[in-house]
């Protein structure tokens, strides 16, 4: 008889449960969440199990990974379904979440999510990493300029290498001023030299990665976004289109018809946040400054004219989603005249 397994994966401990082909619950327990623990777990069963199913978290990817390399059929779950199938259960539990997941892959009824290299892992924390120290340095300088800003002080208009010496200028003669800057400068002088450090890192992994340095011919897509997308995409050959990339990026409209209502709404945000601003970004630049023209540039500002720069930064970005999908897919490069990619020359 065929076996199901689902995995309620927390921190310390995950809430394992299996079920056979009926339904019906063989065998329940908490484990240590390591894949070692797992796979002696599901070893000491002694049954063959179909398929072992867990939902898309922080540790599930290293789990999956542990797993699929023990030689078990192994899928991760789309978080969003997984909780939208659960909504009817009106006592939430790990140990009922666990039995939840163990049905879903009994019936079938599940939508699996790529699990991302290795690589791309490791290019998505350096790059979340710098994101981070990025907004933290943003968040110092704004606390600078509002402790001043109390005492009536106001730093104005600066530059990153200004901004110290200006700080330093209007709390001079007031020792508990000068006391509190001198912390938050020092602060600042730290993150703004880790990040720098980290952003020449990333350039230069950009210009090591053939896919980047390929996604770069494209107007306003710099190396942060080049790398984004292609960590995120990992694979082109999980589309089976270049078009479900818009989709996946969550840069397409709500739809609700039932009956009489057809209802077209917003962009739904779904999937990675990360790249949809990535993607808005390099539509923005696109858009809004000088950059050679293409058949593309010339579409969204036709948009523009009717329905606002707004609305074409989304919708550009919604293309340039399918765009770099397909240069990567056919390893192409941008093409101005078609506003896509065009085969490299052998």
């Amino acid at each position: 008889m065929e076996h199901y397994a689902g995995i309620d994966v927390s921190l310390e401990a995950s809430s394992v449960c299996v079920v056979d082909a009926h339904g019906g619950v063989v065998c329940e327990g908490k484990v240590a969440s390591e894949p070692e623990a797992l796979i002696a777990w599901f070893a000491g069963l002694g049954l063959e199990l179909t398929r072992i199913g867990l939902e898309a978290g922080p540790l599930s990817q290293w789990l999956h990974a542990g797993l699929l390399q023990a030689g078990f059929a192994v899928e991760l779950l789309e978080t969003r379904h997984v909780r939208a199938a659960f909504k009817t259960m009106p006592v939430k539990t790990d140990r009922k979440d666990a039995r939840g997941i163990a049905q879903l892959m009994r019936l079938g009824w599940f939508r699996p999510v790529h699990c991302k290299s290795l690589a791309a892992q490791e290019t998505r924390a350096v790059l979340t990493t710098r994101r981070l120290l990025q907004a933290k340095l943003h968040d110092v300088e704004m606390s600078v300029r509002g402790v001043l800003r109390g005492f009536g002080l106001k730093v104005g208009a600066t530059t990153p290498k200004t901004f110290e010496g200006r700080v330093r200028e209007l709390a001079a003669g007031h020792p508990t001023l000068e006391l509190v800057t001198q912390a938050l400068l020092s602060a600042r002088a730290a993150l703004a030299a880790e990040f720098a450090g980290l952003d020449r890192k990333v350039r230069a992994m950009a210009r090591a990665d053939r896919r980047a340095r390929l996604l770069m011919t494209t107007p306003g897509v710099g190396s942060i976004v080049a790398l984004t997308y292609t960590a995120a995409i990992d694979d082109p050959a999980r589309f089976r289109s270049s078009k479900g990339a818009g989709a996946h990026f969550g840069l397409t409209p709500k739809k609700y018809q039932s009956g009489e209502t057809d209802v077209t709404g917003r962009i739904s945000k779904i999937g990675d946040k990360q790249v949809r601003c990535a993607l808005y970004e390099a539509a923005h630049v696109m858009l809004t400054r000088p950059t050679k023209g293409s058949r593309l540039k010339t579409w969204a500002l036709a948009v523009a004219r009717r329905a606002g720069m707004r609305k074409a930064k989304v919708a550009l970005a919604r293309r340039l989603a399918v765009v770099l999908h397909r240069m990567l897919a056919d390893a192409a490069a941008f093409d101005p005249d078609l506003g896509g990619p065009v085969a490299k020359a052998a």
